[in-house]
C-alpha cells in the first residue's frame, strides 16, 4: 500500500508540472465542464459532490472529478482533471488523507491564483487508522508478527514522505456518519458563502433545507440502531468506522481501508469464528467492489449477505433513478436493521 501511494503521490507531481504548461493553450474548453458565466466548483467525488450541489443550486456550475460508477480508491487525476481544478474558482476535498494527490496539487498552484480550496471534512474528530484491527478479539503478538516486515519497509520510506501527506494515518471515511456530513455540510456553506458573496443568502436557504434532510437522518440512525438488539456489524471494506462510533456499533472488517488490501488466511478464520459466536446473520458487501469475499465468509458461516452502501459514488443506474446520498443512507439503515434484529 505505501508503494501504491508514493507511486500515485509522484504521478500527481508530474501532472501538476504539467498542467500549468498546457493552461496557456487556451480559455475553459467545453470538455473540462466549466462555465464562464457562473462561479465553478470542482469537487473531488461524490459526497463533496452532493453537497456542493445541494447548497450551491443554480448559483453554481460544479464538476465531480470521478465519474460515476468508479472506487474512489482506484481513481488518480489525468492532467486534464487537474487542469479544470486549477482553472476553476474553488476546489473542495473530503482530506483526512482520501485524495493522495491532493497536497501535490496545491503546492505546485501558482500563488497569486484565484482558486480557493478546502478539505471539507475539517472539524471532524478523525479515527486513527494504526488503531483499526480486523477482528477485536485477536491477539496482539500475532498481529505485531505479522505487521512487522509491512512496518519496517514502511519506515525506509519515511524521510520521502511529503511533510504534508497524511495518507495513510486516518480513515479517510468520514462522510459515511450522517452526523459527519452535517459538519461537512457546513463547512461546504462556508466555504461557497467566502467564495460566492453576492449569493449568500440563496446558499443559507439551499443549506437549511438540507441540513433538514441530514438532521432526519442523523436521528433515524441513531433511534434505529439504538434499539438495535445487536451491535456487531461484518464488513467487507473497513469504511463504516464512522458510521459504527457515531451509532454505537463495532465494525469487523474482512479487508482494510483500502478495498484492494488483500486479507490474510488467519484473518479470515477469525472472522469466521467471529460470526459464529455472535450469531451474525448478515456479511456486508459494496456495490462498486467485488463481493466474492463477503459471499465466500457466508458460505462458511451460514449468513446471508446485503449491502452496505459507504455512498462513495453513484453507479449509473442509481445516478438516472435520482438516487442521491440521503436515498442511499436510507437503504443502508433499512439493511442495518435487518442484519441487527
Amino acid at each position: 500500500m505505501r508503494r501504491m501511494r508514493m507511486s500515485k503521490k509522484l504521478t500527481a507531481t508530474v501532472l501538476v508540472a504539467l498542467l500549468f504548461v498546457m493552461a496557456g493553450c487556451g480559455k475553459n474548453e467545453a470538455a473540462t465542464g466549466l462555465k464562464d458565466d457562473q462561479m465553478n466548483v470542482v469537487t473531488s467525488f461524490y459526497p463533496v459532490y452532493f453537497l456542493a450541489k445541494s447548497i450551491g443550486g443554480d448559483a453554481v456550475n460544479v464538476v465531480n472529478l470521478i465519474p460515476a460508477g468508479v472506487e474512489p480508491h482506484d481513481w488518480t487525476p489525468k492532467s486534464q482533471d487537474l487542469n479544470t481544478a486549477s482553472k476553476a474558482q474553488l476546489l473542495l476535498y473530503n482530506g483526512a488523507g482520501l485524495e493522495t494527490w491532493v497536497d501535490d496539487f496545491l503546492q505546485g498552484l501558482p500563488k497569486d491564483g484565484a482558486l480557493k480550496t478546502k478539505a471539507v471534512s475539517e472539524g471532524i474528530a478523525l479515527i486513527e487508522a494504526s488503531g483499526e484491527e480486523h477482528a477485536e478479539h485477536a491477539e496482539e503478538e500475532h498481529a505485531a508478527d505479522e505487521h512487522a516486515e509491512e512496518e519496517h519497509a514502511a519506515e525506509e520510506h519515511e524521510e520521502e514522505e511529503h511533510a504534508h501527506d497524511h495518507a495513510g494515518e486516518h480513515d479517510p471515511h468520514t462522510w459515511v456518519s450522517p452526523r459527519s456530513m452535517l459538519v461537512m455540510a457546513d463547512n461546504v456553506l462556508k466555504a461557497l458563502s467566502e467564495a460566492d458573496v453576492a449569493h449568500q443568502a440563496a446558499f443559507e436557504s439551499n443549506y437549511k433545507t438540507l441540513k433538514e434532510r441530514l438532521t432526519k437522518l442523523d436521528a433515524d440512525f441513531t433511534a434505529k440502531l439504538g434499539a438495535a438488539k445487536k451491535k456487531d456489524i461484518v464488513t467487507t471494506h473497513q469504511a463504516f468506522g464512522y458510521l459504527a462510533r457515531d451509532y454505537g456499533l463495532n465494525q469487523v472488517a474482512i479487508m482494510g481501508l483500502s478495498p484492494d488490501a488483500e486479507p490474510k488466511a488467519q484473518d479470515l478464520l477469525e472472522i469466521a469464528k467471529f460470526v459464529k459466536e455472535k450469531g451474525i446473520t448478515h456479511i456486508f458487501f459494496e456495490e462498486l467492489v467485488s463481493a466474492e469475499l463477503a459471499q465466500t465468509l457466508a458460505r462458511e458461516t451460514g449468513a446471508e449477505t446485503l449491502v452496505l452502501n459507504p455512498a462513495e459514488g453513484l453507479t449509473k443506474e442509481q445516478e438516472s433513478a435520482g438516487d442521491d446520498y440521503v436515498t442511499l443512507m436510507e437503504r443502508n439503515l433499512e439493511n442495518l436493521v435487518k442484519a441487527l434484529q
